[in-house]
């Protein structure tokens, strides 16, 4: 009785560790054994393969290099890439993806998925979309700057928030995607050898890449939607360079959603202008700032109408509809109406001008 009594006992600690998932070997994480990756690059690879590519050994004094190979699977990369290097390395550290616009433009649901179901991988690590051949870049700077990488990182931390670029991480591009009345968005880089360029925002029709801004649609977008400010804002038809420019955007539908007025209000200064106008007399100053009030309202509602020409709302105006205690609008629902609706814009620029000096 006592032996049978101690078999059962055993065979149940067996089945515990069993249905716990504790596995018999022990994750090696000692510091000289592993390797933290910064960054995965995606592109295109032969058929319907991906090519994965990252720099080994990262974050560590030995010189580097990038490792590129192709996959049917995003997580195959790791078990090939730790066959090409000494130490095992760990995806803790993951903090950007940088997705190919031809990839993007396929889809990228299935990534998404992929990583948001690995729990060592962090949902605020970065997603970037880029134009041209982002490994060609890396390996022609690693020579100059070994932590090229690591740099690019910074760069999109320290502009997180803080309303010059658009910065998303995985976490915000997985609300954006699954949420009714949102579509997502990314930040679009160019490369080339020598250079790396913010080129604007990708805008996404639910997990698929339909455009890219240009730099006028780029400031509009930072101002009504992303962070409504820029440090910096350019507007070419007036020579005209405004600085430390605020928004506060009011969005109001009417009758039923067959319209819709957006006022934006927009305050800050003349950092630089080149225009025939003297901006130290009053009169001449207003004028200008009615000219440029009717420049961004055209311009504000061509974008708004592009967007509802390809059925897609980046500007998020789906969100203005809820309210408290009312079922929300179903998103097929949304699309319809945004699609046929009458887009109001009207812009107040409140800018100060250039400080005078007597010579």
């Amino acid at each position: 009785m006592e032996h049978f009594k101690k078999t059962i006992f055993t065979s149940i600690i067996f089945s515990v560790i069993l249905i716990t998932g504790c596995s018999p070997f022990k994750e090696n994480n000692q510091i000289e054994e592993i390797a933290p990756v910064i960054f995965w690059s995606i592109e295109e690879g032969e058929g319907e393969k991906f090519k994965m590519s990252t720099i080994m050994p990262p974050l560590i004094a030995e010189k580097k290099q990038i490792y590129t190979l192709e996959v049917d699977l995003i997580k195959e990369s790791g078990k090939e890439f730790n066959l090409k290097n000494y130490r095992e390395l760990k995806v803790g550290q993951l903090r950007m993806i940088v997705i190919n616009e031809e990839v993007a433009r396929k889809g990228i649901k299935t990534l998404i998925n992929t990583l948001l179901a690995d729990p060592d991988i962090s949902q605020r690590l970065y997603l970037v979309v880029v134009s041209g051949s982002f490994n060609e870049y890396i390996s022609n700077q690693l020579e100059q700057h070994e932590k090229i990488d690591y740099f690019f990182y910074r760069m999109l931390r320290h502009f997180e928030n803080k309303g010059e670029i658009t910065v998303v991480n995985l976490h915000q591009f997985m609300k954006n995607l699954y949420t009714p009345l949102s579509d997502p968005v990314l930040p679009f880089f160019k490369a080339d050898n020598e250079n790396l360029t913010y080129n604007g925002t990708a805008v996404f029709k639910e997990d698929k890449l339909v455009d890219t801004m240009t730099e006028m649609e780029e400031q509009i977008f930072q101002l009504i939607n992303n962070h409504r400010y820029l440090k910096y804002f350019k507007v070419p038809a007036f020579s005209l360079l405004g600085g430390h420019i605020r928004s506060k955007v009011d969005v109001e539908f009417e009758n039923n959603y067959k319209s819709v007025s957006v006022q934006v209000d927009l305050e800050g200064k003349i950092e630089d202008y080149l225009g025939e106008k003297d901006l130290t007399k009053q009169d001449e100053l207003d004028a200008l700032t009615q000219e440029m009030e009717s420049h961004l309202e055209k311009q504000t509602k061509q974008l708004l109408n592009k967007y509802q020409d390809k059925k897609v709302d980046p500007f998020h105006m789906g969100k203005y509809t809820l309210k408290p205690f009312e079922s929300p609008i179903n998103d097929k629902e949304w699309i319809n109406k945004w699609e046929q609706m009458e887009i109001n814009v009207d812009y107040n620029l409140k800018l100060s001008p250039l400080n005078h000096v007597d010579s």
